[in-house]
């Protein structure tokens, strides 16, 4: 294995708005010198490559398909004899789905959970199980307010956050005392390419990816443990899970 002496941060999902412009942050602040994007289409992200690039690091593309559970080990493996283990791994990659089409449709809600909660938990414990065996090692986890408290509206990819979240909560407990950190992320409404494919209209107090990727960079400067995006959210979701489920039912997305 190779010996580090720049800061490496891996990305799964290396082509997400949100994942490439924490890269960025993290590159400027000195906290990655090389960075490596991980998705699928590898040979397609010279835009987001010469994003990272300008930000101050050097950076390299994988091929990474989050489905294929298989091969997750695989990659790391091929990422580790590169560069040796990450100091950062950013989970960064998920899909919307299509709620109505969800509804009736059970491949597709089965695909939605596999790709925001199934794979997600695989490689998570892949990750972690790696910088356990090291001593040191940072996780960053993107779950969202959909699944603080799950809505009629948009339950598929709500549920599958839901999961995410817990679990990502429970893997940070465990990890407690052993040298590795995960920063749980709660975003709510992002305004990015992934919503505007949707086309869902911009809920109250969204954010951006670059907003995100802010928060998130100081979050993890801080070394804590979970972020809201604003931070105006804890607040409003403290209260609302305390409404009525006839009333929590009518809610919009």
């Amino acid at each position: 294995m190779p010996a580090q002496t720049r800061p490496v941060v891996l990305v799964l999902g290396g082509r997400s708005e949100i994942g490439v412009a924490l890269a960025c942050r993290l590159a400027a602040s000195g906290r990655a010198g090389t960075v490596v994007l991980a998705a699928r289409r590898a040979g397609e992200l010279a835009a987001e490559e010469a994003a990272v690039r300008s930000a101050g690091a050097e950076v390299v593309s994988v091929e990474f398909d989050a489905d294929d559970l298989a091969a997750q080990p695989g990659v790391l493996d091929a990422v580790e004899a590169a560069h040796g283990l990450p100091d950062t791994v950013v989970l960064a990659f998920g899909v919307l789905g299509d709620q109505a089409r969800a509804e009736s449709d059970a491949a597709h809600a089965a695909a939605v959970v596999h790709t925001d909660y199934v794979a997600q938990v695989a490689v998570l414990t892949e990750v972690a199980a790696r910088m356990r065996a090291r001593g040191s090692g940072e996780i960053v986890v993107f779950s969202s307010v959909a699944g603080v408290r799950v809505r009629r509206a948009n339950y598929v990819y709500g549920s599958a956050k839901a999961g995410l979240d817990g679990f990502a909560s429970g893997l940070a407990d465990a990890l407690h005392g052993s040298g590795v950190h995960l920063t749980l992320v709660r975003p709510g409404f992002v305004i990015g390419r992934m919503t505007a494919d949707s086309g869902l209209d911009p809920a109250p107090l969204s954010s951006t990816p670059g907003q995100v990727a802010d928060a998130t960079a100081d979050a993890l400067a801080a070394g804590r443990d979970v972020v809201w995006v604003p931070g105006a959210l804890r607040v409003l979701f403290t209260a609302l899970r305390l409404l009525p489920r006839w009333a929590w039912r009518r809610l919009p997305r």
